[in-house]
Protein backbone atom coordinates (compact mmCIF):
# COMPACT_ATOMS: atom_id res chain seq x y z
CA UNK A 1 0.00 0.00 0.00
CA UNK A 2 1.41 3.36 -1.15
CA UNK A 3 0.33 6.81 0.31
CA UNK A 4 -1.44 7.51 -2.70
CA UNK A 5 -3.65 4.68 -2.11
CA UNK A 6 -5.22 6.40 0.78
CA UNK A 7 -5.41 9.65 -0.47
CA UNK A 8 -7.80 12.01 -2.88
CA UNK A 9 -8.15 15.48 -4.25
CA UNK A 10 -11.24 16.04 -2.11
CA UNK A 11 -9.39 15.09 0.94
CA UNK A 12 -6.09 17.57 0.28
CA UNK A 13 -6.37 21.09 0.97
CA UNK A 14 -3.79 23.98 0.64
CA UNK A 15 -4.10 27.37 2.88
CA UNK A 16 -6.49 26.72 5.57
CA UNK A 17 -6.88 28.95 8.36
CA UNK A 18 -7.26 27.23 11.24
CA UNK A 19 -5.88 28.49 14.49
CA UNK A 20 -5.26 25.58 17.30
CA UNK A 21 -4.69 22.20 17.24
CA UNK A 22 -7.96 20.61 18.33
CA UNK A 23 -9.80 22.89 15.70
CA UNK A 24 -7.02 20.87 13.04
CA UNK A 25 -8.10 17.51 14.70
CA UNK A 26 -11.52 18.01 14.50
CA UNK A 27 -11.73 19.58 10.68
CA UNK A 28 -9.28 16.22 9.99
CA UNK A 29 -11.91 13.90 11.12
CA UNK A 30 -14.75 15.41 9.05
CA UNK A 31 -12.04 15.10 6.21
CA UNK A 32 -11.28 11.28 7.33
CA UNK A 33 -15.34 10.47 7.63
CA UNK A 34 -15.81 11.09 3.72
CA UNK A 35 -19.41 10.54 3.97
CA UNK A 36 -19.87 12.76 6.80
CA UNK A 37 -21.35 10.81 9.24
CA UNK A 38 -20.92 12.26 12.79
CA UNK A 39 -20.78 9.20 14.32
CA UNK A 40 -17.93 8.08 12.68
CA UNK A 41 -16.42 11.91 12.51
CA UNK A 42 -16.19 11.71 16.61
CA UNK A 43 -14.60 7.93 16.46
CA UNK A 44 -12.34 9.68 14.34
CA UNK A 45 -11.47 12.80 16.56
CA UNK A 46 -11.35 11.13 19.62
CA UNK A 47 -8.80 8.22 18.05
CA UNK A 48 -6.69 11.20 16.99
CA UNK A 49 -6.71 13.39 20.25
CA UNK A 50 -6.19 9.51 22.20
CA UNK A 51 -2.78 9.35 19.79
CA UNK A 52 -1.94 13.04 20.63
CA UNK A 53 -2.52 12.70 24.49
CA UNK A 54 0.33 9.67 24.32
CA UNK A 55 2.54 12.05 22.48
CA UNK A 56 2.77 14.79 19.98
CA UNK A 57 2.95 13.57 16.63
CA UNK A 58 4.29 16.73 15.06
CA UNK A 59 8.08 15.17 13.77
CA UNK A 60 9.40 19.11 14.06
CA UNK A 61 10.01 21.86 11.12
CA UNK A 62 6.39 22.68 10.47
CA UNK A 63 5.78 18.43 10.26
CA UNK A 64 2.66 15.93 11.37
CA UNK A 65 1.58 12.69 11.25
CA UNK A 66 -1.33 12.71 13.68
CA UNK A 67 -2.56 9.11 12.90
CA UNK A 68 -4.40 6.71 15.19
CA UNK A 69 -6.05 3.08 14.83
CA UNK A 70 -9.90 2.97 15.29
CA UNK A 71 -12.38 0.28 16.36
CA UNK A 72 -14.28 0.90 13.26
CA UNK A 73 -15.37 -1.01 9.79
CA UNK A 74 -13.06 1.25 7.97
CA UNK A 75 -10.48 1.42 4.79
CA UNK A 76 -7.17 3.02 5.57
CA UNK A 77 -7.72 6.98 4.76
CA UNK A 78 -5.64 10.22 4.53
CA UNK A 79 -5.90 13.28 4.63
CA UNK A 80 -3.36 16.28 4.29
CA UNK A 81 -3.79 20.04 4.73
CA UNK A 82 -1.19 22.79 4.56
CA UNK A 83 -2.08 25.46 6.79
CA UNK A 84 -2.04 29.11 6.09
CA UNK A 85 -0.15 30.05 9.32
CA UNK A 86 2.18 27.61 11.71
CA UNK A 87 0.10 26.83 14.46
CA UNK A 88 1.27 25.35 17.79
CA UNK A 89 1.37 21.32 18.07
CA UNK A 90 3.89 20.59 20.99
CA UNK A 91 6.15 19.14 18.65
CA UNK A 92 9.60 18.33 20.32
CA UNK A 93 11.73 21.35 18.33
CA UNK A 94 8.88 23.48 19.57
CA UNK A 95 7.87 24.81 15.91
CA UNK A 96 4.43 25.21 15.02
CA UNK A 97 3.01 22.71 12.05
CA UNK A 98 1.98 23.98 8.95
CA UNK A 99 2.11 20.90 7.05
CA UNK A 100 0.04 17.94 8.50
CA UNK A 101 -0.85 14.61 7.10
CA UNK A 102 -3.76 12.67 9.09
CA UNK A 103 -4.39 9.05 9.02
CA UNK A 104 -6.66 6.57 10.29
CA UNK A 105 -6.76 2.99 10.04
CA UNK A 106 -9.02 -0.08 11.33
CA UNK A 107 -7.80 -1.78 14.91
CA UNK A 108 -6.49 -4.75 13.00
CA UNK A 109 -4.13 -2.79 10.85
CA UNK A 110 -1.29 -2.34 12.90
CA UNK A 111 1.66 -3.49 10.45
CA UNK A 112 0.48 -1.87 7.91
CA UNK A 113 0.25 1.06 9.86
CA UNK A 114 3.33 1.26 11.21
CA UNK A 115 4.61 0.72 7.16
CA UNK A 116 2.68 3.55 6.66
CA UNK A 117 4.05 5.33 9.19
CA UNK A 118 7.70 4.86 7.94
CA UNK A 119 6.44 5.63 4.49
CA UNK A 120 5.44 9.57 5.83
CA UNK A 121 8.19 9.52 7.49
CA UNK A 122 10.56 8.95 4.29
CA UNK A 123 8.68 11.08 2.39
CA UNK A 124 8.87 14.44 5.05
CA UNK A 125 12.83 13.63 5.67
CA UNK A 126 13.24 14.87 1.52
CA UNK A 127 13.70 18.36 1.71
CA UNK A 128 12.68 19.02 -1.99
CA UNK A 129 9.11 16.94 -1.11
CA UNK A 130 8.46 19.01 1.67
CA UNK A 131 9.77 22.18 -0.26
CA UNK A 132 6.95 21.29 -3.06
CA UNK A 133 4.37 20.69 -0.56
CA UNK A 134 4.92 24.51 0.91
CA UNK A 135 5.23 25.77 -2.41
CA UNK A 136 2.13 24.34 -4.24
CA UNK A 137 -0.53 27.23 -5.27
CA UNK A 138 -3.87 25.01 -4.68
CA UNK A 139 -5.58 22.19 -3.74
CA UNK A 140 -4.76 20.09 -6.89
CA UNK A 141 -1.16 20.83 -7.41
CA UNK A 142 -0.58 20.00 -3.53
CA UNK A 143 -1.95 16.62 -4.11
CA UNK A 144 -0.05 16.16 -7.17
CA UNK A 145 2.89 16.43 -5.65
CA UNK A 146 1.82 13.65 -2.61
CA UNK A 147 0.81 11.32 -5.75
CA UNK A 148 4.20 11.59 -7.70
CA UNK A 149 6.04 10.86 -4.27
CA UNK A 150 7.57 7.48 -4.55
CA UNK A 151 9.41 5.86 -1.69
CA UNK A 152 13.26 4.74 -2.21
CA UNK A 153 13.55 1.35 -3.55
CA UNK A 154 12.83 -1.66 -0.81
CA UNK A 155 10.72 0.92 1.15
CA UNK A 156 7.38 0.12 1.64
Amino acid sequence: MQLVDLLSPGRTQAGLAITSKKRLLEHLARMLAEDGDPELTRIIFDGLVSREKMGSTGLGHGIAIPHGRIAADIAPVAAFVRLRDRIPFDAADGDGVDLILAMVVPDHFSDQHLKLLALLAEMFDQGKVVADLRAAPDDHSLYQVLADWRPKRGSG
